[in-house]
């Protein structure tokens, strides 16, 4: 073999493996691609996704479907370059910057506890509005949502204790918890009274000076909901807010006589408030690739996710835009009795 072809052969060899190792080398992207729906008038693994205790409850039937987004590398686990390409060529799949999901201030297991915690809250808040739709009271508290190391609360309070007075003095409202405790001096005690469990009890708790130089005790609380009956939503490892609006529907469903699908079988997605209201969320072409594959031929599309979703929409998958719960049931009473119009996500 000659000089000139033993170099070009080596040059090859180096080339290629150089390309090798390069496709092994992690990247830091992130695939998303469809992940599982799960139907809120179901069972996951056996078990109901929504139990409603204490109040009658109705037989239902058809598909109230959440749709998730599952995804593949992060900090922990980066991709390697060869699986980001295939993401790339693959229309269902996105491929994003891992920043994306993991801001470089946050660590995999912080985004991994708001993604739990946005869950719980979005449960709470789909509960607050199936039952502000069916006009059924509920009742505004002030909880726990964290205490902050080291401060005097820490270790006193605990994450989802209900506060209902501070120093003797009912409270309703996230302000008058704050005011209360600043009416202190820093250093001076304050009682909280607060429900754990069953069980309500006093529980007093020293105060440090802020940087505003007032009293603060070092609790981080939330608004919630008492409700007059128990309802439990289960959905395994799900997280995040985006299924809010079909566990409203859920909800609402179990709660009135009647199957509102109508037998047909529904997917949709969009965070939900107190009040009813739907908002947008991301993924919208991999949750509704998945809803179409588990047979949705219906897709409660959020308002401000309408654009993006009449460019991806799968065959046979029609758009439902939805801005309120209360529209979405209008929409699904609508084509199950085959009356009135039905607001779409407008043609692009």
């Amino acid at each position: 073999m000659s000089r000139r072809a033993l170099t070009l052969l080596v040059a090859g060899f180096l080339a290629l493996a150089l390309a090798v190792i390069g496709a092994m080398l992690p990247v830091p992207y992130v695939v998303l691609s469809p992940g599982p729906t799960e139907n809120t008038i179901g069972d996951v693994k056996g078990k109901p996704v929504i139990t409603i205790s204490g109040r009658e409850t109705y037989p239902t039937q058809g598909r109230l479907s959440l749709v998730t987004v599952a995804y593949q590398g992060g900090p922990d686990n980066r991709l390697d370059l060869i699986t980001a390409l295939r993401g790339w060529l693959d229309p269902t799949i996105a491929v994003v910057p891992e920043e994306t999901l993991f801001p470089k201030s946050t660590s995999a297991e912080q985004v991994e506890e708001q993604n739990v915690q946005e869950m719980t809250d979005s449960q709470q808040s789909a509960t607050a509005a199936a039952l502000n739709a069916l006009k059924i009271p509920i009742e505004k508290v002030v909880t726990v949502a964290q205490t902050d190391k080291g401060t005097p609360a820490d270790g006193k309070l605990k994450p989802g204790d209900e506060i209902t007075a501070v120093d003797g003095s009912g409270v309703g409202e996230l302000g008058s918890v704050a005011a209360s405790v600043q009416r202190h001096k820093p250093g001076e005690p304050v009682t909280f009274t607060v429900r754990r469990g069953d069980a309500s009890t006093e529980v007093p708790v020293g105060t440090v000076a802020g940087k505003d130089g007032k009293a603060r005790v070092g609790v981080q609380m939330r608004a919630s909901y008492r409700f007059p009956f128990k309802v439990d939503i289960s959905v395994g490892e799900v997280g995040g807010p985006s299924a809010g609006l079909m566990f409203s529907l859920g909800i609402y469903d179990k709660l009135t006589p009647g199957a509102l699908t109508g037998g047909m079988s529904i997917a949709g997605t969009g965070t939900i408030d107190p009040a009813g209201n739907v908002g947008p969320i991301g993924g919208i072409e991999q949750k509704m690739v998945g809803a179409r594959r588990a047979g949705a031929t219906v897709f409660l599309t959020p308002a401000g996710n309408c654009a993006a979703a009449v460019k991806a929409a799968p065959s046979g998958l029609r758009l439902v835009r939805v801005e309120t719960l209360d529209g979405a049931i209008k929409a699904i009473d609508s084509l199950r009795d085959r009356s009135g119009e039905v607001p779409s996500c407008p043609a692009a």
